[in-house]
């Protein structure tokens, strides 16, 4: 039996010619030599005591050889588990705790704070760091480059990624080798990437944008990666010239627009900008095309499905929407209360099914079975609409999800520390509209009867607890929280009631 994952994506890296992967330093790295470091790195991984099946996870800086270490981790047949690198300790000791890894991979730096992590759930430990250095590669320079990948079967987890959950407590999705593989293969058709294109790869590979969809259809193309540790405006103009394609999130066009050298001349050869993970203001699409005649492509994913839909490649990429389902892809809008399709032009849940969607949260069938049905759909929590045309719209999200960069932030986790500081009564996180984030994390406090809250305490019990994109940009106090009959706090009157919070600190700054 064949590992359809490492047979499709890496193993055709022998035989390429040219380069795989570009750093910003100029340095080159070859497919066969990639190739090789995901074998040495393999090695270790069996000699450390993974098993097929077994997790690996990873916090590691973006480096080549992080992403090797998830092409080794296919290669043996393990479960890949990448951790966003802004995690604090305590969130890291919940992952470890859920997942139960075989291995955990970390930055040398935070080596003395996880170690005792690892070893309190029975973790090895290895290190990574942002040169590309540590235990993890020294063990591997003496490995051999030969390499054997172990036998999976298309319906085998390949992955786990966490996503935050509405009672604070994150969900781990289960993706099997055909949910990647077949979203890889359909995103590589869809925006025609092939050999010859260049992708500027900017995004994190914690994330699914950065690690399956953007290396994937690289990957499945035969399509090269300029591959940056992160979005840098300076390092993106220097590199342009070099690419053919972009993918970010939101923040990054919104950077570039507030950036002169972004001009006709400047994208003039660039096949492909593609836009995703946050929604794309319609203003932010209408500014990009005006400047560079190029139409952004916004597409709509998750974690739990990878790609759903797209924009067209040719055809009409309307501000405002997501496009059409994928190949392969059923995506329709239900009413949330019965299920049942509602016609065009008409709001309701968005639900998915395909070969992307995901085998269930790791260790949780009831919520598995609250979200996918029996028929195959997911029930996204979003909710959208389709146009006269096919194209759909997502309107909202039925759950109080705050998007800010890219990343998902769930309330409910942020309150829970926030009710737990001196001072507090209650609070409420929201989201409100950000220029640069797309949303901001916005948090209202109640003070506790008699109580002046200790705002720069709070601020730093936050930073101690969550990572920098979950934490509030800004801190607000009220009396009282707006509530329903049935006293149920009306975070939409709050929204509206904050949703200029952050324009009016831009006019602020730009006066």
């Amino acid at each position: 039996m064949p590992n359809p994952l490492f047979d499709t994506l890496f193993a055709p890296l022998a035989t390429r010619e040219g380069a795989f992967l570009l750093t910003g330093d100029g340095s080159t790295i070859t497919g066969p030599d990639f190739l090789a470091t995901i074998a040495r790195l393999a090695h270790v991984l069996r000699e450390t005591g993974v098993a097929p099946g077994d997790r690996v996870a990873a916090q590691v800086p973006k480096t080549p050889e992080a992403l090797a270490l998830y092409g080794a981790a296919v290669a043996v047949g393990a479960v890949f588990l990448p951790l966003n690198t802004s995690y604090t300790g305590a969130e890291i000791d919940y992952f470890i705790s859920d997942a139960r890894p075989t291995l955990f991979v970390c930055d040398p730096n935070a080596e003395a704070a996880l170690a005792p992590i690892a070893a309190r759930h029975g973790a090895a430990l290895l290190t990574l760091g942002a040169d590309g250095r540590g235990t993890l590669t020294d063990r591997a320079a003496a490995a051999t480059a030969d390499l054997v990948p172990t036998d999976r079967a298309p319906d085998d987890l390949a992955a786990i990624l966490y996503t935050s959950g509405t009672t604070g407590r994150s969900k781990g999705a289960m993706l099997t080798q055909d949910n990647l593989l077949s979203n890889a293969s359909a995103l590589a058709a869809e925006w025609r990437f092939t050999g010859r294109d260049v992708l500027l790869h900017a995004l994190p590979i914690f994330h699914t944008h950065g690690l399956f969809v953007a290396t994937h259809v690289c990957l499945a193309s035969g399509a090269s990666m300029i591959f940056l540790p992160g979005f840098d405006a300076d390092e993106v103009f220097r590199l342009l010239p070099q690419a053919t394609t972009l993918m970010g999130v939101p923040t990054f066009y919104t950077r570039l627009l507030d950036d002169p050298r972004l001009t006709r001349e400047a994208v003039a050869h660039m096949r492909l900008f593609v836009s995703g993970s946050a929604p794309l203001l319609a203003e932010t699409h209408a500014g990009f095309a005006a400047r560079t005649g190029h139409a952004i492509l916004e597409r709509y994913g998750m974690t739990e499905t990878n790609m759903n839909t797209s924009n067209p490649y040719d055809g009409a990429r309307r501000p405002g929407t997501v496009g059409r389902p994928l190949p392969g892809v059923e995506v329709i809008v239900t009413d949330p209360a019965t299920g049942a399709p509602l016609p065009q032009g008409e709001i309701g849940m968005i639900e998915v099914r395909g070969p992307n969607v995901f085998k269930g949260y790791w260790q949780m069938p009831e919520k598995t079975r609250e979200e996918l049905r029996e028929n195959g759909f997911f029930i996204t929590g979003d909710l959208g609409r389709y146009d006269e045309d096919g194209y759909l719209s997502i309107v909202g999200r039925q759950k109080d999800l705050i998007i800010t960069g890219g990343y998902n932030v769930y309330p409910k986790e942020v309150e829970l520390i926030l009710d737990d500081q001196p001072g507090v009564l209650e609070s409420a996180v929201i989201g409100v509209p950000h220029p640069d984030f797309g949303e901001a994390v916005l948090a209202v406090l109640v003070p506790a009867k008699d109580a002046i809250p200790d705002l720069a305490a709070i601020d730093t019990a936050l930073r101690a607890s969550l990572a920098r994109f979950k934490q509030p940009k800004a801190l607000e106090i009220l009396d009282s929280l707006p509530r329903n009959k049935m006293g149920k706090v009306q975070k939409a009157e709050l929204r509206a009631r904050f949703a200029d919070r952050f324009a009016l600190t831009a006019k602020r700054a730009e006066g």
